[in-house]
């Protein structure tokens, strides 16, 4: 058997010249394509035959008077070119530890292309996977009216998520808005009914109203506004200052409460108003959280 030059290692060599190449190695097998997979095995091997040689002489050979810290780096140099040599060959321990490899790349993959595909999910819309259309819409409201509210509520004192909530129950999370005649928006979020002290712009639209628990179609006139934000300011307003919503106001501790006082107060005529009211409420709460 021919040695290759001491002073011309290739990179197996090398490897097996010097162990701590070994998180080089860890990151070639990472490749997961089969070339560097079976150049991986080849190098374990050629380590592993490395230590068994040395192991042998040191078992075999006894010390003498001859021997000096030259002889040993030639002869570790040598056990090194044997241990190369050695390894790789068809049917050796270089095809175990490459088929100990693939599967391990195998089961790897999965994870890899789930984390992927999760990722792409997570920039498209926020905690979208796995979400419902019906999420999704809740979602993108508080998202579209979480600034404004928060503006507003600092003012107020109206907790934030309370009046997305409200305004996300009155519109159906903004799918049944109330439109002006030629249909462009009113920005009215919450229902807000035009009285005869109102001298802004006005929405006639066919609403339901409930007379003695029971629901009746009837004509109403909502306030109209310029800007989303103009109606938030206008209900923080209108329950900020009236008597009549003084209970309410006391009640943002709860949004139970809070949508009990505005029941009781007689702000909808709905008779499961609060239920409904504080469900949504919450929802507010919850979708602001998970949007941090």
């Amino acid at each position: 058997m021919s040695l290759a030059p001491l002073n011309n290692l290739s990179p197996r060599d090398a490897l097996a010249a010097d162990a701590k190449s070994l998180n080089a190695l860890k990151y070639q097998s990472g490749q997961q394509t089969p070339a560097a997979i079976q150049e991986a095995a080849k190098q374990l091997e050629s380590l592993f035959m490395r230590e068994l040689i040395k192991s042998m002489r040191e078992a075999t050979m006894k010390s003498g008077m001859l021997d000096s810290a030259q002889g040993d780096l030639g002869q570790d140099l040598l056990d090194q070119q044997f241990a190369t040599q050695m390894s790789g060959r068809p049917g050796g321990l270089s095809d175990l530890i490459a088929q100990q490899l693939t599967r391990q790349s195998a089961a790897a993959a999965p994870q890899v292309s789930t984390h992927k595909a999760t990722a792409v999910q997570a920039n498209a819309t926020p905690s979208a996977t796995n979400k419902s259309p019906a999420s999704l819409k809740q979602s993108g409201f508080v998202q579209q009216h979480d600034a404004v509210a928060k503006r507003v509520a600092q003012d107020s004192g109206i907790p934030a998520a309370y009046m997305i909530g409200q305004a996300g129950h009155e519109t159906g999370w903004g799918q049944r808005e109330i439109k002006m005649k030629d249909g462009t928006p009113s920005f009215n979020l919450f229902a807000m009914k035009a009285g005869a002290n109102w001298k802004g712009k006005v929405a006639e639209v066919t609403t339901t109203e409930y007379v003695n628990g029971v629901p009746q179609q009837t004509t109403a006139r909502f306030r109209a506004y310029d800007s989303y934000e103009a109606s938030f300011k206008d209900y923080a307003r209108m329950i900020s200052q009236s008597p009549r919503y003084a209970k309410a106001r006391e009640q943002t501790g709860s949004a139970y409460a809070y949508a009990s006082g505005l029941q009781q107060a007689g702000y909808a005529t709905d008779p499961d108003y609060a239920n409904k009211l504080s469900r949504a409420i919450n929802s507010a709460l919850n979708l602001q959280r998970a949007l941090g």
